[in-house]
């Protein structure tokens, strides 16, 4: 570590700060399904999930190797490149994370990488085989493969426990969730602390410290664990309200259903080097086991948000790291120049985020979702009695009523 420069410190500083936000904006993935149900109260569940992430990072080095030598060539990538690729992840995780979207911390990562690369050296710097082959195929399939294990999970649960009593069933499903919580915690310290890995690993090659090829030295494993269960340990409580109550309503059957597809999927690919999203994964696990069950819904709406933001994530974090490396390449001001910008735009993100809290207290208090037009126009048109002409009916609009109030007869129009 002594031929750690300044520039190169700088860079690791800000490679941890975005694994820290890769914490918070991904603990949801874990423990929103376990805090919705009930199964641990918010504050033990992201305690337990910080400790896990921890412990995972130390299992696999696979992905680090991915992200270090296998999405850009090493040859001409600078620590400047990696630094300017960091801060359009981090922007673009705490983005997501102020309106409440889970999105790939991973893509972002990715997407910012190769927004650099691009503009330094261009095309030539980036691995697009290893791009199509670990990044975007595993981002379609791992939510389709988790989804779909999920709903096959879920109705076999509801149909081998349907004779039994419901009550004991929950609280076996709930001791369940606790456990496949605590896999995907410890799935997602395997999958996502590694990409910091990578990224410091692929810095100290760029600034000579390591060999080409060379895998994290033991004190960058160590300070990314503690980096991303840091930031577990926050709770991204934004982030776990949507995926908790907003995309679907859970029963513990379901939780555990999702979760336990979901940590099968990270786990595999962890083996495999695929430099999976876990919000992906776990996001299509909700959504199979919210359809799971018979009456269960999912609020397409917000999936519909959230999967605009998947596709945004890539070229966002590119574009936002290609302006970056852009200035950057201006010399040590330049750095500067950055720097300052992205301090002040989390300083800035963080403080409107304080004018609506999310915190533990309300975060299994789901936000009021406005009915689309579809649905408001169905509720609102009553169809005619059987008998009436067509051009004698009437449109009755149900008139809005405090919670004070009498009930009101329907205004018609």
């Amino acid at each position: 570590m002594e031929h750690i420069t300044l520039l190169l410190a700088i860079v690791i500083v800000t490679a941890l700060v975005f694994d820290f936000t890769n914490g918070f904006h991904d603990t949801a993935n874990a423990m929103a399904t376990t805090i919705s149900t009930g199964a641990l109260k918010p504050k033990t569940a992201v305690a337990m999930s910080a400790a896990l992430n921890l412990v995972g990072a130390f299992l696999s080095v696979e992905v680090a190797k991915t992200i270090s030598s296998g999405i850009v060539t090493e040859s001409g990538i600078t620590p400047e490149v990696i630094f300017a690729a960091l801060v359009g992840a981090i922007l673009w995780n705490l983005m997501t994370w102020l309106i409440g979207l889970p999105s790939s911390s991973s893509h972002a990562l990715m997407g910012g990488l190769v927004g650099a690369t691009i503009a330094s050296v261009g095309v030539s710097g980036v691995n697009g085989g290893t791009v199509v082959t670990k990044v975007l195929i595993p981002a379609i399939a791992a939510p389709l493969v988790a989804g779909v294990a999920a709903f096959l999970a879920s109705r076999l649960t509801y149909k081998i426990g349907k004779n039994a009593d419901a009550k004991a069933t929950s609280k076996g499903y709930r001791s369940g969730q606790i456990a496949s919580a605590g896999l995907v915690s410890l799935a997602h310290g395997t999958n996502d602390a590694q990409k910091t890995m990578g990224v410091i690993t692929l810095a100290l090659v760029a600034g000579g410290v390591l060999s080409p090829g060379s895998n994290p030295p033991m004190w960058v494993i160590l300070s990314a664990g503690l980096a991303i269960a840091t930031g577990t340990y926050l709770g991204g409580w934004r982030i776990i309200r949507t995926m908790g109550t907003g995309l679907t309503d859970l029963q513990p059957q379901q939780g555990f259903a999702a979760q336990t597809s979901a940590a099968s999927v990270i786990l595999a690919s962890s083996n495999l080097g695929f430099s999976l999203s876990t919000t992906h994964s776990c996001s299509g696990a909700v959504m199979g086991a919210g359809l799971g069950r018979k009456g269960g819904v999912v609020r397409w709406s917000t999936a519909t948000r959230m999967f605009v933001a998947w596709g945004l994530t890539l070229p966002a974090a590119g574009l936002v790291a290609a302006g970056s490396e852009f200035v950057t390449k201006q010399g040590d001001w330049g750095v500067a120049v950055v720097a300052a910008f992205l301090i002040g735009a989390c300083a800035a993100i963080w403080f409107i985020s304080r004018r609506q809290v999310v915190d533990h207290t309300n975060v299994t208090t789901p936000d009021a979702e406005p009915a689309g037009v579809v649905t408001t126009a169905i509720a609102a048109v009553t169809p005619p009695p059987a008998g009436t002409p067509a051009q004698d009916f009437k449109t009755t609009i149900p008139a809005p009523a405090s919670a004070d109030s009498e009930p009101t007869q329907p205004a018609t129009v």
